[in-house]
């Protein structure tokens, strides 16, 4: 029940500020992109929700990765909305693939989400970089590509954790 409402409490009080986010990656504006998570992170969430132990960054990775699943469902008449599928050599996070790709001015996009993990990175930045270049290596466009979108409309986002502190990045 508590959770329930805390459900409701995000998205009801903030659906303006939530479109805006969205809007937001649709044109690659990392900067409102950023504010707008770290105030959710820092307003909202709990340090038990955000919470994980070095070696186990899933349950955090999970909770945002449903955060920002659950904003995008208002675009679910643009876009077609897969989490967790295959594609080339491993599995993204969250795709948006426009409905009508051939008349679509729309950007396809790629989020892979990754609690940094510091017996690796130093930074939230490195963090970012590993999300950007696991895309790349994995090859996530692949599915996009097949699907016939042009390499051009595709935007990565790398989305980095560390408790309640966020940074996005993009390509």
């Amino acid at each position: 029940m508590m959770f329930e409402s805390m459900i409701e409490e995000w998205f009801d009080n903030g659906n303006d500020s939530n479109e805006n986010f969205i809007e937001a990656m649709l044109v690659g504006d990392l900067y409102a992109m950023n504010s707008y998570m770290n105030d959710i992170a820092l307003d909202t969430f709990s340090s038990v929700d955000v919470a994980g132990r070095e070696e186990s960054r899933i349950r955090p990775e999970n909770f945002y990765h449903g955060f920002v699943l659950g904003l995008m469902v208002d675009k679910r008449d643009d876009y077609i909305i897969k989490s967790n599928k295959e594609s080339g050599f491993g599995r993204y996070d969250v795709i948006m693939v426009p409905k009508n790709i051939e008349n679509s001015k729309l950007p396809a996009l790629i989020l892979e989400f990754k609690v940094i993990n510091s017996s690796i990175e130093k930074s939230l930045e490195e963090t970012v970089q590993a999300a950007l270049k696991q895309i790349k290596e994995k090859k996530y466009d692949t599915e996009l590509l097949k699907a016939g979108v042009k390499k051009e409309r595709i935007r990565h986002y790398g989305f980095a954790f560390e408790g309640k502190r966020v940074l996005i990045g993009g390509e």
